[in-house]
């Protein structure tokens, strides 16, 4: 349970905001480094029980492997570093109050004239920032649900220049090790030889690839990008918890992360002397682009799982922050060991790759061959050398627990050099040594998957020993000595706790909470690194002990100062002359492509389903409920667009019943066709092409679904969706909708991704009005007054058409207007002319002329209304029907081949650009 401290805003007498601060703040846990006030918190001695035995001592720790002989079992091995992490504890005179660090007095001090009383506004303000930029992590990503947003504290991590020199330098030196391993590991493999790395941790881990043996990476470099995971002991120094290496994730959440707390303390960013981080983004980029194999310049690309992938955001916004083209697997293909990018304009060549999957999904012709992730031959393209991969696949091993433990031997006999930021104790239970020495204190320590993230029975979510039960304790260790090799066992460290901003137990007040830091070294160039001048921190929640995100955790930003000057380098180039101005034309990927095209569809699709709705429930209630033909139109209609169930009844036989299952239907979203079911496929269409959409857009979008989801299922809750409340929903849709066109419209870039998403819009347009249209002449409905003003109404043309014929209602007005008019943007004629000049301009033909796919479409210069006027020998008008019927059928034919040609490429546009 954590201290509560008294409101911040009780306390008047104290006038500066640090001594505020230093007041009310409570002190971190007894044992825990207090990151507020520079010390750790005095440890509360533990006194045995009368009758128990003495406390065993701890397990000798594997730090320093390099003094062991080959062979010499871990559990022999011991340092003074251990006794450090155990005992050492700043000692404060009791009753007193520690000062604060000064970076911490000075960050309370710059708060400005509101001082703590502008806390709360902050906090507001930070989350519904986080809310509306769409900052998300999810993880347990569901295509119909939800994502979660993102956690970010109020109060930032600040990290003294002193402290970050070591993390710094330790970062960089264990960079190097861990590269050097996977060349040898993938190489010669002499430490495997000489007993330094047991087998079992490489050839016996899942993640090792036999497939990446004798492959030479581009600069002689295999990891571009590491995370390692850090813990301030209570000595006040850092300790490597954990690493990772095949797709860290962070990169991009820290950048949202700074972004939205300097906004909300920039006198205190800038008092404090904060590093900046694009300088460092930047000379990565510069790294990647100097050791691609190819290309000038070279195209990188950043390969994700997919818009269900808990950390998607990250992707989508690092993949913008760093000009990459975002691809999921599906985007790629390898023609003749070389990989290429499917574009609407055909393949194009990717030189680099910035992956963001695990390994094992890279390509299921080498790997998993179940993966639908990954891209058929790419390890072949690794191995010839054609790609550069970040980080190169293989590296999986080298997240195992057990490895920390034989890092300090190997940084001798790879680099010459011991190791100066330490890991935490770690035993691994493969050798029988470290197994009996390690059993008797599993209560104290954590239990890890030797093999993290592998299938089958020897991966599992660690666990803390303090946390389990006498049997419990039992029970693991008799696992662990059944599959030693399949568990690790690590030393407890009380995590230190930083000041965090907590107002979910009535005012707001400080708390402290556990902190892991994750810091990330990125290459800048062949067997280069730099550490990236910041971080993620990660908090534990109230009363957990394991900072993870994946456990309900939280993120804070990482403030590290300087004692020197702030490199203020970004992105922008203002000294470059227009006549060095390249404009780069981004590549539309056939994924995006057809993602676009289905976006438009669907906000086309729903706002024909929202007007057709409304339409027939205002009909159903008015004085014309009486007209037959009227009701026989309206459920054909909703028959064709799939608004009621086949099974109803239609609205001549029961009007009331077809009214209900009509109102029933709205927000069924397992139900292709409702509203509902439209709107949720307009959010999973933007999702896969968010990186293209501005964030008012997205919010669109997503409120509209939520929003009219909540009414229908309020309404459900109620055992009856009324009309007057469906009536309201589909009002507030509307606006929804109309605001999602106006984005489209006015917001997009006209370029081919557009086009996809208008001529998607305007295909299912130009069928849905002619087929509402030949509904209508086919029962006459169109020959009554009541529904030819409902055909006029569902083109959404009443006032045009009063505007401009007054009390004249014959069929060639309404011709005139919905099918030749061809300044009025729901008739067939403007639609169909549209289309043929945008599928043109798709192709890449010079304006005005057309392609032979644009002539699949009736062409509107032959429509005369003489022709479409004349009547036949029944009183029908048969050119007319043969017309609508005619564009209907094109519609949907021109769909398919769109589909064949640009987003599955089984035409001719299988041709290579720019190989």
């Amino acid at each position: 349970m954590e201290p509560l401290n008294e409101s911040l805003f009780d306390a008047q007498a104290l006038e500066f905001p640090a001594a505020l601060a230093s007041a009310l703040a409570p002190a971190a846990l007894p044992g825990h480094f207090d990151e507020l006030r520079g010390q750790a918190t005095p440890a509360v001695p533990a006194r045995p029980a009368a009758g128990a035995a003495p406390l065993a001592p701890m397990p000798p720790m594997l730090y320093d492997a390099a003094a062991q002989p080959p062979g010499q079992p871990q559990a022999q091995l011991q340092t003074q570093s251990q006794t450090q992490t155990q005992t050492q504890v700043l000692q404060t005179t009791p009753g007193d109050t520690p000062p604060l660090t000064p970076a911490w007095n000075a960050f309370f001090e710059q708060l400005g004239p509101g001082g703590f009383n502008d806390l709360p506004r902050r906090a507001v303000s930070l989350e519904r920032q986080i809310r509306d930029n769409g900052v998300t992590y999810n993880v347990y990503a569901d295509a119909d649900g939800p994502q979660r947003p993102w956690s970010l504290d109020l109060f930032p991590l600040i990290v003294s220049p002193e402290s970050w020199a070591q993390i710094e330098t330790g970062v960089l030196q264990r960079t190097r090790v861990l590269d050097r391993v996977m060349a040898d590991v993938y190489g010669p493999q002499q430490l495997l030889a000489e007993g330094l790395l047991p087998a079992a941790l490489v050839h016996g881990h899942p993640g090792y690839l036999r497939a990446m043996h004798g492959v030479k990476p581009p600069g002689d470099t295999w990891l571009h990008i590491a995370a390692f995971d850090l813990a301030r002991g209570p000595d006040g120094n850092w300790w490597v918890v954990s690493q990772r290496t095949q797709a860290p994730s962070g990169l991009g959440y820290l950048l949202e992360n700074r972004l939205a707390i300097t906004r909300q303390f920039p006198q205190a960013f800038e008092a404090l002397q904060v590093q900046r981080l694009a300088a460092t983004y930047s000379a990565m980029m510069d790294g990647l682009q100097r050791m691609c194999p190819a290309g000038v310049p070279p195209h990188i690309a950043l390969l994700t799982p997919g818009p269900y992938n808990e950390t998607y955001f990250e992707h989508a916004y690092l993949a913008r922050y760093l000009g990459l083209t975002l691809v999921e697997g599906s985007d790629l293909t390898v023609r003749d060991q070389r990989l290429y990018l499917k574009t609407l304009q055909g393949l194009r060549p990717v030189h680099g790759l910035i992956k963001r999957l695990d390994d094992q999904f890279l390509d299921p012709l080498e790997l998993r061959p179940d993966s639908t992730l990954g891209v058929p031959g790419l390890l072949q393209a690794i191995r010839a050398g054609n790609v550069l991969v970040a980080n190169m696949p293989g590296s999986a091993f080298l997240e195992s627990p057990a490895l920390l433990g034989f890092l300090p031997g190997l940084a001798r006999r790879l680099i010459g050099e011991k190791l100066k930021l330490p890991a935490l104790p770690t035993w691994w239970c493969g050798e029988r040594a470290a197994l009996e020495a390690v059993l008797p204190q599993l209560g104290d320590c954590a239990i890890k998957p030797t093999y993290p993230g592998s299938d089958g029975q020897t991966s599992f979510d660690a666990v803390l020993g303090s946390k389990l039960s006498r049997r419990e304790l039992d029970e693991w260790a008799g696992r662990i000595v059944r599959e030693g090799e399949a568990h690790t066992v690590q030393s407890y460290l009380p995590l230190s706790q930083m000041p965090t901003w907590a107002n979910d137990m009535g005012p707001g007040h400080i708390a402290p909470r556990a902190m892991l830091l994750r810091v990330f070294a990125v290459s800048d160039g062949p067997q280069s690194w730099r550490v990236l001048p910041g971080g993620l921190a990660r908090l534990a929640g109230r009363d957990a002990q394991i900072a993870s995100m994946q456990r309900g955790g939280s993120s804070a930003d990482v403030w590290v100062q300087t004692h020197g000057e702030v490199d203020r380098t970004t992105l922008l180039q203002p000294h470059a002359t227009p006549a060095s101005l390249a404009r780069h034309r981004a590549p539309v990927t056939s994924r995006a492509a057809e993602n676009m095209f289905w976006l438009g569809r669907y906000t086309e699709r729903a706002e024909n389903a929202v007007r057709l709705a409304r339409l027939t429930l205002n009909l159903l209630g008015s004085e014309d409920q009486s007209s037959r033909p009227l009701l026989d139109w309206l459920h054909r209609m909703a028959l064709r667009n799939a608004l009621v169930p086949a099974e109803a009844p239609s609205a001549p036989q029961s009007r009331r019943v077809f009214e209900r299952a009509l109102i029933a239907e709205l927000g069924d979203v397992a139900r292709g066709g409702s509203v509902g079911f439209s709107l949720r496929c307009i959010r999973q269409a933007a999702a896969a092409v968010r990186e293209r959409l501005s964030q008012d857009t997205w919010n669109q979008i997503v409120r509209a679904e939520a929003d009219f989801l909540r009414r229908a299922a309020e309404q459900a809750g109620e055992g009856s969706f009324a009309t007057g409340a469906a009536l309201r929903a589909l009002e507030s849709a509307s606006t929804a909708l109309a605001a999602m066109t106006g984005a489209q419209t006015d917001r997009m870039t006209r370029d081919d991704a557009w086009r996809l998403l208008s001529i998607g819009r305007h295909i299912e347009r130009l069928g849905f009005l002619a087929s509402a249209l030949e509904a209508g002449f086919e029962n006459g409905a169109v020959h009554e007054v009541s529904g030819f003003e409902a055909m006029v109404a569902l083109f959404d043309s009443t006032i045009t058409f009063h505007a401009r014929y007054q009390q004249r209602r014959d069929v060639a007005t309404l011709v005139d207007l919905l099918v030749l008019d061809a300044e009025n943007p729901r008739s067939l004629a403007w639609v169909t002319q549209t289309l043929r000049g945008r599928i043109a301009r798709l192709a890449g033909s010079a304006p005005g002329k057309l392609t032979a796919l644009s002539y699949e479409l009736p062409d509107p210069a032959a429509w005369t209304l003489e022709h479409l006027c004349a009547a036949g020998a029944e009183a029908d008008y048969p050119a007319l029907v043969q017309l609508l019927a005619s564009c209907e059928t094109a519609a949907y034919h021109v769909s398919d081949a769109i589909g064949t040609r640009y987003f599955t490429l089984t035409s001719e546009s299988l041709r290579s650009v720019g190989a």
